[in-house]
């Protein structure tokens, strides 16, 4: 009896003991659980939308928008620049276009200026979830860049048009009416590398306005002097965006380039 009793205790210490190596065994395997999970999750990238496409606008390139790419690389956006020839409309929707059809999943596409008439365009396919206008322009179907353009005031006079029909921004006027918020040896140099627009471009009636069934976000620049903030207001009214306010100039994707990344990233996570 005594041996059966002792036998027991034998038993019951074993399993106390590999109760108890279970348990250490496990603890790192529940401590190692939440990081596996968080690595997970920074594998498979942001929700919403993970692609992203820049469109820019007129007189300029892709260049600017070094800081917002690195922004939004960094938080795990897919991000692509759509450089555009600005030749004709047409050519810029195509440039759009071509780069969009190399997306895989769902996009945001975000245009700049003239750079909204072109992702107005170019928006209404099916991957394309979002929209976001930066200091842009949002002609309607049957309606040219011109035309919005002439509907109200300009608050400076600094495009100059050639007899062949390219656009120029006066060199002598970049700094004070499209970036007065850069150092003027940046401006300076944009001056200099500026890309040519055309009338052509300008005169053309727009066939697609996707604002009119996409989610849209805008940003106001409010000491623009090359597109006047109360022709921006009404388009992005009209539009029925989501309206922010960024105190900055044209180029307010390179002197606020924070709070520019931050509207595109809003877009991209509500993008459905």
């Amino acid at each position: 009896m005594k041996s059966l009793k002792k036998i027991a205790a034998a038993v019951a210490l074993l399993a106390a003991s590999a109760g108890c190596s279970a348990a250490w065994a496990a603890a790192p395997a529940a401590a190692a659980a939440p990081a596996a999970t968080a690595d997970m999750a920074k594998a498979a990238g942001p929700a919403g939308a993970k692609n992203i496409v820049l469109v820019p606008g007129s007189f300029v390139d892709g260049s600017g928008w070094r800081v917002v790419f690195d922004i939004l690389f960094h938080a795990g956006y897919n991000v692509t620049i759509a450089s555009q020839p600005h030749t004709t409309f047409d050519d810029d929707v195509a440039a759009a276009r071509e780069i969009l059809d190399q997306q895989v999943g769902p996009v945001v596409l975000v245009g700049h200026s003239s750079g909204g008439a072109v992702i107005s365009a170019a928006g209404a396919r099916d991957k394309v979830k979002a929209l976001v206008y930066v200091a842009a322009l949002l002609p309607d179907v049957g309606e040219s860049l011109a035309q919005v353009l002439g509907s109200m005031p300009s608050p400076s006079d600094s495009v100059v048009a050639t007899q062949d029909g390219h656009l120029f921004f006066n060199r002598a006027k970049f700094h004070d009416d499209f970036a007065a918020d850069l150092a003027e040896n940046r401006t300076n140099f944009m001056a200099a590398a500026q890309v040519p627009a055309t009338t052509a471009a300008f005169h053309t009636q727009i066939w697609s306005a996707a604002w009119r069934s996409k989610p849209s976000y805008a940003i106001v620049s409010t000491q623009d002097r090359a597109l006047n903030p109360d022709l921006q207001r009404w388009m992005y009214k009209r539009a029925n965006a989501k309206v922010t306010e960024i105190k900055a100039s044209h180029a307010v994707y390179i002197s606020q380039p924070e709070q520019v990344a931050k509207v595109i990233i809003e877009a991209a996570q509500n993008a459905q």
